[in-house]
Parts: structure tokens; sequence; C-alpha cells
């Protein structure tokens, strides 16, 4: 019999049972749900509604259900509709008449709710260390990295040079913004919907301020019908989910390019990479591509689950049961995501003297070429049209700018000294970047200062 079957005079059919179900997928609450049970019914002792005795036997019954699940020895079988049916009626089977005291002034709609709340505030948790553990990889590689020079680009062109320091600051720069925002979301999530009911509330004499400070909330929530409708904090998750799987997918696809043979700025780690079947030469990029296509496996929850939402009346729904499994994925996806990109990163040889030529051969001093000139009196608009047409030249001649003669600059312009080739080498071109923020030697170390500061 279902907990709710008194009021029906059939079984349900066993294809609804099949559709309607959620045991299948939210016994991944078992945990949450039972400390939801054992704080609920310590208040109900608390406020007398039940018995201490009757407390204490469903609080040792509630643990060793716990015990037992977490061990294997109970299992997880298909006559019950869902984690709150399992829990509570393997405990009436153990305690009998006591067990059937635990939902006395509350609902499977505020349970759900506060399981749901908890589930995500313990992986919000857990996404926050693998976040923090890949600005930790990026932060070492930032201070191994000072003086390592190479290409920045715009449009995917080599524009000016800078650092592999400054490039996976903007990197860290991402995650920490990620990491501010599972922040922002677990405090505004971080209120107790335990105690709504249904929709309206009980008239027990529930303390909702008790079981909120027994399970770590801020405040008890201020509306009953909000409090089991509410899943703000899911779409904000799902949301900051498919960001932190954009900045995942936006460095795969760096680290896929660096690595082609065109580039061949990185070298990515045997056990990181696979081959061909059919071409023995083959080194794949496979888990940057994966990461890189897991994103849209994201962003389809976000919608998914945005789409479910924007219709539904006030106050809980079946159709929010569909928020489950959504969620459940896409905190699997972005938590192997991490881990497995942090693996990656961690074991990649960065080749220093190729992004360097890299830098020279693409120009990216060209800038610093025409504000030399300025600083020897040339107009800007005439220092640019000079150095375009030095470019030309390096392009015919299959050179760099560091590489042309003297009379060659001086034919461009008389404005050029010897000291020209001082003034648009890597070095001093990215040492004289000093603003705070950009790539200069300086400038980097206040910001790495910064970071490690951010961390701790």
């Amino acid at each position: 019999m279902k907990l709710w079957g008194g009021r029906f005079t059939k079984e349900e059919n066993q294809l609804v049972h099949n559709f309607n179900e959620s045991l299948s997928f939210d016994h991944r609450f078992y945990r949450q749900d039972i400390e939801g049970s054992i704080a609920h019914v310590t208040m109900l002792a608390r406020q007398g509604i039940v018995t201490l005795e009757d407390k204490d036997a469903i609080i040792a019954g509630l643990r060793g259900i716990l015990a037992d699940v977490e061990s294997g020895k109970l299992e997880f079988t298909a006559e019950h509709e869902d984690i709150h049916s399992f829990v509570e009626a393997n405990l009436i089977q153990r305690i009998g008449e006591a067990g059937k005291r635990l939902h006395t002034g509350r609902s499977r709609n505020d349970q759900v709710a506060l399981d749901m709340k908890l589930y995500c505030r313990d992986e919000i948790d857990e996404l926050d260390k693998l976040v923090k553990g890949l600005l930790g990889e990026l932060l070492k590689i930032m201070k191994e990295n000072l003086d390592t020079y190479m290409p920045g680009f715009t449009h995917l062109q080599k524009a000016q040079p800078i650092t592999l320091a400054h490039h996976m600051g903007a990197y860290f720069e991402m995650f920490s913004r990620d990491r501010g925002r599972l922040k922002d979301i677990r405090k505004r999530m971080n209120t107790c919907p335990l105690g709504s009911g249904a929709l309206a509330g009980t008239t027990y004499p529930l303390d909702r301020d008790c079981t909120t400070g027994l399970l770590g909330f801020d405040t008890p929530t201020l509306n009953s019908m909000d409090s089991v409708a509410d899943r703000d904090y899911v779409i904000e998750l799902l949301s900051a989910l498919s960001t932190i799987a954009m900045h995942l997918s936006r460095f795969s696809e760096e680290i896929i390019l660096w690595n082609s043979n065109e580039y061949q700025f990185v070298e990515l780690d045997d056990s990181y990479s696979t081959g061909s079947s059919i071409m023995p030469q083959k080194k794949n990029p496979d888990i940057a591509e994966l990461v890189r296509g897991k994103t849209g496996r994201v962003y389809g929850a976000l919608v998914a689950i945005l789409t479910t939402m924007k219709g539904l009346p006030l106050a809980y729904n079946k159709d929010m049961q569909e928020d489950k499994e959504l969620t459940f994925d896409a905190i699997d996806t972005v938590k192997g995501c991490l881990a497995l990109f942090t693996g990656m990163l961690s074991t990649i040889t960065f080749k220093k003297d190729v992004m360097e030529t890299s830098a020279k051969k693409g120009f990216t001093n060209a800038t610093d070429a025409a504000d030399y000139l300025v600083g020897h009196g040339v107009p800007f608009r005439d220092a640019h049209g000079i150095v375009g047409q030095l470019v030309l030249l390096c392009l015919d001649k299959g050179i760099g700018l560091d590489e042309l003669s003297l009379e060659e600059f001086r034919q461009a312009s008389p404005a050029f000294e010897k000291d020209i080739y001082d003034a648009i080498s890597m070095e001093t071109c990215v040492k004289r970047r000093i603003t705070l923020g950009a790539p200069g030697q300086e400038a980097m170390r206040q910001v790495i200062l910064a970071y490690e500061k951010l961390l701790d």
C-alpha cells in the first residue's frame, strides 16, 4: 500500500507506477532525507509532539537504515515510489508504530524541497573544491611562466606579445568568478523549507527555527507556498554550471588548437590522450574535446528546467520532479570535467621556444615598433603606416621584424636607431607593459600575490 493509499480503492497501474516513481534517481537523497528526518523528529520531541522514547527509536532506526544503505546491506527496491517512502516504509518495518509518527507535521512537498536544497548545498561545496583545485594548478603555471613569451590573439590572429602566465591569468579570473557565483548561490539558497507542509504550513506547534539550526540553514523560509514551489536555486546552480562548462570549453578549444601540428605550443601527456585505430601517428586531445562537447549537455539541463518551470501555477506540481535527473546529470558532468581537465592541465608540457618563435614570426611587436617611432617624434598615424610597410617587407622575405637590417629600418624611416632591436625584443615588449593587469613581470607579480591571498 502506498503512503497515500487510503483515499484509493484500486491498485495503481504498473505503467503509472513506473512513470510516476522517482526512487530510481532520487535515491541519491538517502543521506539528506535521513538527515532531515532526524532533525524533524528531534524538533517534534522538543515540542512535545512525539515522546522522547519514540524520538530515540526513530533516530536509531534511521541511523540503522543509513548504515545499511551505505554498507550495501539494504538495497533500493522497485515497490517504493520515492526515497521518502523507501525510508519511511523501512523505518516502520524496523521499529513498528513509532515509525508511523515520523511524518507528523510534514508533507512530501516540504520534504523533497528540503532534500533538494541539502543535496545542492553539499554539491556546491564539492564543486567549489574542484574549482579551487583548478585555480591552484593555474596559479602554479603562472608562477613558473612569468617570462614564457607567446602571442596574444584577437580574432584568432596574432596581436601582441604576452606571457603564458598572463594567458593563464585570464582563465584564473574566469574560474574565480565561478567560485563567487557558487558562493552567492549557496548563501541565497540557505533557507530552510521544512515546516511548510504541502503548501499552507501546519496546525502542529512546530519550531522551525529549531530545524533550521539543526540543519545548518541561516533562516526558515517565510512563505510556505513559495517554499515548496521554489526551484530558483536549481536554475541558478544550473546556470553557474553552464558558465563553468563554457569556461572549460573555451580553455579546451585553446588546448586543442595549441596541440595541433600547426601550433605545437603544447605536448599532451600520454595518459590524457588517445590514438587512432587506423592512423598510427595520431595523438588525439580526446579529454579536451569531450569537455568541450559535454558543455552542450549542461546547457540542455538549464534550458529544460527553465522550460519546465515557466508555466507552473503555485504551489507544488509533479512537473517539478523533472528537476532532479537534469540537475544530477549536470552536476556529475561538470564535476567530472573539472577533475579531468585539472589532471590534463597538470601534465601538459608547454613548448616555450615554439611559443616565443610564434610571437616573433607573428609580428606581435609591430605596435612596439610604431611606439618607438612615436617616441622619436614621428606622428602615430605615420608610424603606423611605416611599420605596416616593414611588415609587408618581412612577409616577402619570410622573416620577423627583429631580423631586418638597420639599413632596411632606416630606409623606411631615418628615426630608427640601433636600439630598435632592444625596443622590439619580446622581453622588452612585455616588460614595458606595467599597468595592473598587463603581462609585465612586476604587474604579474602583484596579481599573483592577490591570487595567492584569494586561494588562502
